[in-house]
Protein backbone atom coordinates (compact mmCIF):
# COMPACT_ATOMS: atom_id res chain seq x y z
CA UNK A 1 0.00 0.00 0.00
CA UNK A 2 1.49 3.66 -0.53
CA UNK A 3 2.84 5.59 1.96
CA UNK A 4 4.21 9.28 2.09
CA UNK A 5 7.88 9.18 0.95
CA UNK A 6 9.03 10.51 4.98
CA UNK A 7 7.03 7.93 6.54
CA UNK A 8 8.82 5.19 4.00
CA UNK A 9 12.07 6.10 4.55
CA UNK A 10 12.10 7.24 7.97
CA UNK A 11 10.41 3.88 8.97
CA UNK A 12 13.87 2.69 6.84
CA UNK A 13 16.12 4.06 9.10
CA UNK A 14 17.29 6.94 6.92
CA UNK A 15 16.63 9.99 8.76
CA UNK A 16 13.39 11.48 11.00
CA UNK A 17 10.85 12.79 8.91
CA UNK A 18 11.89 16.41 9.07
CA UNK A 19 14.62 14.99 7.89
CA UNK A 20 13.23 13.53 4.39
CA UNK A 21 11.62 16.88 4.16
CA UNK A 22 14.36 19.45 4.16
CA UNK A 23 16.30 16.85 1.80
CA UNK A 24 12.95 17.25 -0.55
CA UNK A 25 12.99 21.15 -0.22
CA UNK A 26 16.36 20.96 -0.91
CA UNK A 27 16.27 18.76 -3.82
CA UNK A 28 18.62 16.50 -2.62
CA UNK A 29 16.18 13.55 -3.00
CA UNK A 30 15.41 11.93 -6.36
CA UNK A 31 12.69 9.16 -6.80
CA UNK A 32 13.38 7.09 -10.01
CA UNK A 33 15.65 10.17 -11.28
CA UNK A 34 13.38 13.02 -10.44
CA UNK A 35 13.34 15.76 -7.78
CA UNK A 36 10.83 14.31 -5.19
CA UNK A 37 7.92 16.01 -3.76
CA UNK A 38 6.76 16.68 0.49
CA UNK A 39 4.06 13.97 0.79
CA UNK A 40 4.73 11.87 -2.21
CA UNK A 41 3.10 8.20 -2.02
CA UNK A 42 5.61 5.39 -2.85
CA UNK A 43 6.04 1.81 -2.53
CA UNK A 44 9.27 1.16 -1.43
CA UNK A 45 9.81 -0.45 -4.96
CA UNK A 46 11.13 2.85 -6.20
CA UNK A 47 14.76 4.19 -6.37
CA UNK A 48 15.97 6.23 -3.94
CA UNK A 49 18.89 8.40 -4.31
CA UNK A 50 20.22 10.95 -1.61
CA UNK A 51 22.73 13.22 -3.59
CA UNK A 52 23.63 11.08 -6.18
CA UNK A 53 23.76 8.25 -3.37
CA UNK A 54 21.31 5.50 -3.59
CA UNK A 55 19.09 4.88 -0.28
CA UNK A 56 18.46 1.07 -0.13
CA UNK A 57 15.02 0.28 1.34
CA UNK A 58 13.98 -3.17 2.45
CA UNK A 59 10.66 -5.17 1.36
CA UNK A 60 10.44 -7.07 4.84
CA UNK A 61 8.93 -4.76 6.95
CA UNK A 62 9.22 -5.46 10.52
CA UNK A 63 12.89 -6.95 10.55
CA UNK A 64 14.05 -4.13 12.54
CA UNK A 65 16.64 -4.23 15.38
CA UNK A 66 16.11 -2.87 18.86
CA UNK A 67 19.07 -2.57 21.43
CA UNK A 68 19.71 -0.73 24.76
CA UNK A 69 23.57 1.20 25.64
CA UNK A 70 24.89 2.12 28.21
CA UNK A 71 27.12 5.42 27.01
CA UNK A 72 29.77 6.24 28.94
CA UNK A 73 31.00 10.16 29.25
CA UNK A 74 33.22 10.79 26.63
CA UNK A 75 30.99 10.37 23.34
CA UNK A 76 28.70 12.37 21.65
CA UNK A 77 25.28 11.38 19.80
CA UNK A 78 25.85 13.32 16.55
CA UNK A 79 26.43 10.97 13.30
CA UNK A 80 29.42 13.76 12.33
CA UNK A 81 32.04 15.62 14.68
CA UNK A 82 34.30 18.05 13.06
CA UNK A 83 36.28 17.70 15.94
CA UNK A 84 36.70 14.11 15.16
CA UNK A 85 35.59 13.19 19.05
CA UNK A 86 34.07 9.38 19.75
CA UNK A 87 30.43 8.93 18.97
CA UNK A 88 27.93 6.20 20.49
CA UNK A 89 27.70 5.10 16.71
CA UNK A 90 30.90 3.97 16.56
CA UNK A 91 30.44 1.19 19.99
CA UNK A 92 27.09 -0.04 17.77
CA UNK A 93 27.09 -3.26 15.01
CA UNK A 94 27.78 -2.52 11.68
CA UNK A 95 24.30 -2.43 10.02
CA UNK A 96 24.14 -3.42 6.08
CA UNK A 97 20.51 -0.99 4.15
CA UNK A 98 19.99 0.41 7.15
CA UNK A 99 21.22 2.60 9.98
CA UNK A 100 20.77 3.00 13.93
CA UNK A 101 18.73 5.66 14.80
CA UNK A 102 18.26 6.80 18.69
CA UNK A 103 15.47 7.21 20.71
CA UNK A 104 16.64 11.05 22.00
CA UNK A 105 19.68 11.65 22.48
CA UNK A 106 21.82 13.13 25.56
CA UNK A 107 24.31 15.71 25.97
CA UNK A 108 28.27 14.50 25.64
CA UNK A 109 28.59 14.75 29.82
CA UNK A 110 25.99 12.40 30.67
CA UNK A 111 25.93 9.00 30.87
CA UNK A 112 23.34 6.08 31.10
CA UNK A 113 20.31 4.43 29.12
CA UNK A 114 20.32 4.80 25.07
CA UNK A 115 18.21 3.61 22.78
CA UNK A 116 18.42 2.43 19.47
CA UNK A 117 16.64 1.26 16.83
CA UNK A 118 16.34 0.69 13.10
CA UNK A 119 12.45 1.64 13.05
CA UNK A 120 12.35 5.57 12.50
CA UNK A 121 8.44 4.95 12.66
CA UNK A 122 8.61 3.90 16.33
CA UNK A 123 11.73 6.35 17.08
CA UNK A 124 9.75 9.29 16.04
CA UNK A 125 6.88 7.99 18.10
CA UNK A 126 8.50 7.61 21.55
CA UNK A 127 10.43 10.97 21.07
CA UNK A 128 7.07 13.02 20.18
CA UNK A 129 5.80 15.08 22.54
CA UNK A 130 2.35 13.77 21.95
CA UNK A 131 3.56 10.24 23.46
CA UNK A 132 4.57 11.93 26.97
CA UNK A 133 7.07 8.92 27.57
CA UNK A 134 8.46 9.58 30.65
CA UNK A 135 12.30 8.96 31.58
CA UNK A 136 13.62 8.65 34.72
CA UNK A 137 17.27 10.17 35.42
CA UNK A 138 19.90 10.31 38.55
CA UNK A 139 20.64 13.55 38.93
CA UNK A 140 24.04 14.88 41.63
CA UNK A 141 23.62 18.32 42.42
CA UNK A 142 25.69 20.80 44.02
CA UNK A 143 23.57 21.82 47.05
CA UNK A 144 21.42 21.54 49.59
CA UNK A 145 17.92 22.54 47.55
CA UNK A 146 14.95 23.15 50.12
CA UNK A 147 11.63 21.49 50.14
CA UNK A 148 10.59 25.29 48.46
CA UNK A 149 12.84 24.42 45.97
CA UNK A 150 11.54 21.18 44.98
CA UNK A 151 8.34 22.09 44.92
CA UNK A 152 8.97 24.85 42.40
CA UNK A 153 10.70 22.03 40.18
CA UNK A 154 7.22 19.78 39.55
CA UNK A 155 5.12 22.90 39.92
CA UNK A 156 7.34 24.55 36.50
CA UNK A 157 9.91 27.30 35.94
CA UNK A 158 10.26 29.40 32.72
CA UNK A 159 13.00 28.50 30.90
CA UNK A 160 14.44 30.45 27.60
CA UNK A 161 12.18 27.92 25.11
CA UNK A 162 9.32 28.00 27.70
CA UNK A 163 7.67 26.67 30.65
CA UNK A 164 9.01 23.64 31.97
CA UNK A 165 8.92 21.05 35.07
CA UNK A 166 9.51 17.95 36.50
CA UNK A 167 7.14 15.01 37.29
CA UNK A 168 8.23 13.89 39.86
CA UNK A 169 11.70 15.05 42.34
CA UNK A 170 12.66 12.74 45.03
CA UNK A 171 15.99 12.64 47.26
CA UNK A 172 18.24 10.07 47.04
CA UNK A 173 21.22 10.40 49.33
CA UNK A 174 24.03 12.29 49.68
CA UNK A 175 26.65 14.34 51.94
CA UNK A 176 28.71 17.14 52.28
CA UNK A 177 28.57 19.63 48.88
CA UNK A 178 26.53 17.05 46.76
CA UNK A 179 22.87 15.67 47.05
CA UNK A 180 21.37 12.74 44.31
CA UNK A 181 17.81 13.13 43.70
CA UNK A 182 15.75 10.95 41.29
CA UNK A 183 14.05 13.13 38.75
CA UNK A 184 11.35 12.38 36.36
CA UNK A 185 10.64 14.07 33.13
CA UNK A 186 8.03 13.49 30.20
CA UNK A 187 9.47 15.41 27.61
CA UNK A 188 13.48 15.46 26.03
CA UNK A 189 13.94 19.16 25.38
CA UNK A 190 18.05 19.88 25.16
CA UNK A 191 19.28 19.50 28.57
CA UNK A 192 16.26 20.10 30.14
CA UNK A 193 16.89 18.10 33.48
CA UNK A 194 20.65 20.85 34.06
CA UNK A 195 18.21 23.85 33.18
CA UNK A 196 15.75 22.68 35.22
CA UNK A 197 18.25 22.86 38.12
CA UNK A 198 20.02 25.55 36.96
CA UNK A 199 17.30 27.94 36.71
CA UNK A 200 17.02 27.96 40.29
CA UNK A 201 20.67 28.10 41.12
CA UNK A 202 22.07 24.52 41.51
CA UNK A 203 24.68 22.62 38.91
CA UNK A 204 24.21 19.18 38.36
CA UNK A 205 27.79 17.77 38.28
CA UNK A 206 26.87 14.38 37.46
CA UNK A 207 23.75 12.92 35.54
CA UNK A 208 22.40 9.18 34.59
CA UNK A 209 19.50 8.34 32.43
CA UNK A 210 18.14 5.13 34.33
CA UNK A 211 15.47 4.26 32.43
CA UNK A 212 13.51 5.06 29.13
CA UNK A 213 9.74 4.43 29.01
CA UNK A 214 8.90 0.64 30.10
CA UNK A 215 13.31 0.27 29.58
CA UNK A 216 15.45 0.58 32.80
CA UNK A 217 19.68 0.24 32.40
CA UNK A 218 20.38 -2.92 33.85
CA UNK A 219 23.12 -2.87 36.53
CA UNK A 220 24.93 -5.78 35.07
CA UNK A 221 25.23 -3.38 31.68
CA UNK A 222 28.55 -1.90 31.98
CA UNK A 223 29.43 1.54 30.37
CA UNK A 224 30.58 1.40 26.83
CA UNK A 225 28.39 -2.09 26.39
CA UNK A 226 25.26 -2.97 24.26
CA UNK A 227 22.41 -5.44 24.45
CA UNK A 228 19.50 -6.08 22.30
CA UNK A 229 16.14 -5.93 23.46
CA UNK A 230 13.96 -8.75 24.32
CA UNK A 231 10.76 -9.22 22.18
CA UNK A 232 8.80 -8.21 25.40
CA UNK A 233 10.74 -5.33 25.80
CA UNK A 234 10.30 -4.39 22.31
CA UNK A 235 6.30 -4.76 22.42
CA UNK A 236 6.24 -2.03 25.89
CA UNK A 237 8.13 0.23 23.72
CA UNK A 238 5.90 0.08 20.94
CA UNK A 239 3.09 0.37 23.21
CA UNK A 240 4.32 3.26 24.89
CA UNK A 241 4.37 4.62 21.83
CA UNK A 242 1.17 4.30 20.77
CA UNK A 243 2.13 1.69 17.99
CA UNK A 244 1.06 -1.64 17.35
CA UNK A 245 4.08 -4.13 17.34
CA UNK A 246 5.09 -6.23 14.16
CA UNK A 247 3.88 -9.65 14.22
CA UNK A 248 7.04 -11.21 13.38
CA UNK A 249 9.71 -9.99 15.89
CA UNK A 250 12.07 -12.25 16.40
CA UNK A 251 14.82 -12.11 19.50
CA UNK A 252 18.28 -11.56 18.19
CA UNK A 253 20.65 -14.63 19.74
CA UNK A 254 23.62 -12.15 20.81
CA UNK A 255 25.38 -11.67 23.51
CA UNK A 256 25.87 -8.58 26.05
CA UNK A 257 28.74 -6.99 23.70
CA UNK A 258 31.27 -4.59 23.91
CA UNK A 259 33.07 -1.96 21.50
CA UNK A 260 36.11 -3.13 20.42
CA UNK A 261 39.27 -1.80 22.00
CA UNK A 262 43.03 -1.50 20.69
CA UNK A 263 45.41 -2.84 22.56
CA UNK A 264 47.01 0.45 24.45
CA UNK A 265 42.76 1.44 25.08
CA UNK A 266 41.82 0.52 28.53
CA UNK A 267 38.01 -0.45 29.10
CA UNK A 268 36.01 1.27 31.38
CA UNK A 269 34.73 -0.27 34.41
Amino acid sequence: MPERVQKLLSAAGHGSRREVERWIKDGRLLIDGKPATVGQAVTGKESFSLDGKRLPVSQQKGRHRFLMYHKPADEICSRSDPEGRRRVFDSLPRLKQTRWIAVGRLDMSTTGLMLFTTDGELANALMHPSSEVVRHYAARVHGDPTDEDLARLTDGVMLDDGQAAFLSVRPAGGEGANRWFDVTIAEGRNREVRRLWEALGFEVNRLIRTAFGPIKLPKSLRRGRFTDLTVSQIKALYAAGGLTAPDNLQPVRRKTTRKKTNKNQKVRR
